[in-house]
């Protein structure tokens, strides 16, 4: 055999011990990373998606988020996610800021439960103040769009004085309130927008008609009780107190607990309405007959 021949066999066997080898290592020591490889491929390809298609996915989604989202704001009521417990302190002070300086309301956390789907958290509220507060503060806590429920209410009418010894009319109430929330947002907006909240005065049907306790005279009005008519003047009218004080007065002018409502020139006659503890009183008084001679 020539020299030719021979590094030909043997480069041919260098071929197959090379093709041998590498075959060995690729479906041997490389076959599990190439089987992990083409997983993951697969993987790949299975959720590739087109971008154009993608897009328009998207604005179909979008649109019937928003178709979704507004039915859900023209409800009146909504049940927000995974609510914060100290939600309900801050809606209170929110509502209460324009309270008067006589109102005043505790609220205390008591428990969180569950509601069939929904879960509340539940709170006690304490405290008193005037006819018109308490009642937005009710008013608020039912009508408000993330939905509250007042499960138990309990009022009471109050009297307490000022500084000047005026009676002050007002309503002690003890609620019990449950404040919903949910653990998904099939039930709430993307945007919270709160519903008006906004009460006009009622009257207070807890204000006494018929009460003990008359108001000081601090304004140093006409007292009616004892005074005398002096004279009639123009528009006018001249009358004195059981103090001998003197006071120049015209139709609809204050006096102690009432008004003066009418001058009578024709008959020298001044008429009162006076209002004592919720019983209404007129009065008339008149020149006597030394000063009609006069």
């Amino acid at each position: 055999m020539n020299r030719k021949l021979k590094n030909t066999f043997a480069l041919l066997g260098l071929l197959v011990l090379i093709l041998a080898v590498g075959g060995v290592y690729i479906f041997i020591f490389q076959r599990s990373k190439i089987n992990a490889d083409k997983k993951k491929l697969d993987q790949l390809n299975e959720y590739h998606y087109d971008t154009g298609q993608l897009n328009v996915q998207y604005k179909e989604l979008y649109t019937k988020s928003l178709s979704l989202d507004s039915i859900l704001a023209a409800r009146k009521f909504n049940i927000p996610q995974n609510l914060s417990s100290i939600a309900f302190f801050n809606f209170v002070n929110q509502e209460s800021a324009d309270f008067s300086q006589n109102s005043q309301v505790n609220v205390e956390f008591v428990a969180q439960k569950p509601d069939k789907q929904f879960f509340f958290y539940e709170y006690k509220m304490t405290g008193s103040g005037d006819f018109n507060d308490v009642y937005h503060l009710i008013y608020a806590i039912e009508q408000s769009k993330e939905l509250k429920k007042i499960k138990t209410i309990s009022l009471a009418n109050l009297v307490s004085t000022d500084k000047n010894g005026m009676p002050i009319f007002q309503v002690g109430f003890t609620l019990v309130v449950d404040v919903y929330y949910s653990t998904n947002n099939r039930f709430a907006t993307e945007k919270f927008v709160e519903n008006n909240l906004s009460t006009a005065p009622l009257y207070d049907i807890f204000y006494p008609l018929i009460r003990n306790q008359i108001p000081p005279n601090v304004d140093n009005l006409l007292d009616v009780q004892g005074a005398k008519l002096l004279a009639l003047i123009p528009q006018g009218a001249f009358l004195s107190d059981s103090k001998g004080n003197t006071y120049l007065l015209w139709e609809g002018q204050p006096v102690y607990l009432g008004y003066l409502t009418k001058i009578d020139y024709d008959h020298n006659t001044v008429s009162f309405i006076l209002n004592k503890g919720g019983i209404i009183e007129k009065v008339d008084l008149s020149l006597d007959n030394m000063n009609k001679k006069k």
